[in-house]
């Protein structure tokens, strides 16, 4: 079933788990670079950088742990993407904006490797980042556009909802990420402290045409709501962006989890094909 808002295309979908996945060779191992000096700030590319589109993966783990797209990284270069699998500092390093910083550096490095702006896959707190990259300035000059997978898109939103008595565990945890990356507890700021707390919510920075598309996807019982991402997309809608699809899909999946489903996998690979 699908319904388009005024404001954004919010696309609902169920999709068969038996859905053909499209069949490529292995790619080789990849290749690590650094970008800066701290030990987290690498990327390891898959694939050959002639003639490809670039893709930039920012993985999750809610800013405080490193989690594993290699795998993910050698489906997509199989299917014809260099692909930049790119670390940051996490909040245990270093206080926001530090983790924006980071993905800001590791797109010019890209850039100047392959020589344009690449696309920007990110999950949950990578999504994250993702969407703050494609939003913060000129987005679109860095970021030629941006999947998201359960995109935790007002870390105020995950600390409010964490804190709700029915709050669940990974939203509870969430909350607590969230206050470690900002460095403060909301409730209590004021001043520079709030100011990092609107900082740190993509939508603030919302400029429109001039920000990179947006594909922004959750399951329907995703622990971080799909709210995140219609706020976002209205927002950027608003100001201007013409290219700003909200996905739901069934079930409870969250961030590359969503991937496993071979249909979505699919539909992604192919908004990632025509924006390339």
């Amino acid at each position: 079933m699908r319904r388009t808002l005024p404001v954004l295309a919010l696309c609902v979908a169920l999709l068969s788990s038996s859905a053909a996945v499209e069949a490529a060779p292995e790619p080789s191992p990849g290749k690590t670079f650094s970008y800066g000096g701290h030990a987290r700030q690498n990327i390891t590319v898959y694939g050959d950088r002639s003639a490809r589109p670039a893709l930039m993966i920012l993985h999750g783990g809610s800013w405080v742990r490193d989690t594993d797209w290699s795998a993910r990284a050698r489906w997509f270069a199989a299917r014809g993407f260099t692909v930049y699998d790119t670390d940051y500092r996490l909040a245990t390093d270093a206080a926001w904006p530090a983790q924006r910083d980071d993905v800001l550096a590791a797109l010019r490095w890209v850039k100047r490797r392959g020589g344009s702006a690449p696309l920007v896959l990110g999950s949950s707190a990578g999504g994250h980042l993702a969407v703050s990259a494609g939003a913060y300035g000129a987005g679109r000059k860095r970021v030629r556009g941006v999947v998201a997978l359960s995109p935790v898109a007002s870390p105020y939103r995950a600390w409010k909802d964490g804190g709700m008595p029915a709050a669940s565990s990974p939203q509870r945890k969430l909350r607590g990420t969230a206050e470690l990356l900002a460095g403060c507890v909301p409730d209590r700021a004021a001043g520079r402290c709030w100011k990092k707390w609107v900082d740190l919510v993509a939508k603030s920075h919302a400029s429109g045409k001039d920000d990179a598309p947006l594909f922004l996807t959750h399951s329907a019982a995703d622990f971080v709501p799909v709210a995140h991402s219609t706020d976002l997309a209205h927002a950027q809608t608003v100001a201007g962006l013409r290219d700003a699809t909200v996905r739901i899909e069934q079930g409870t999946a969250h961030g590359g989890e969503l991937l496993r489903n071979p249909g979505f996998a699919q539909a992604v690979l192919r908004w990632l094909r025509q924006h390339a």
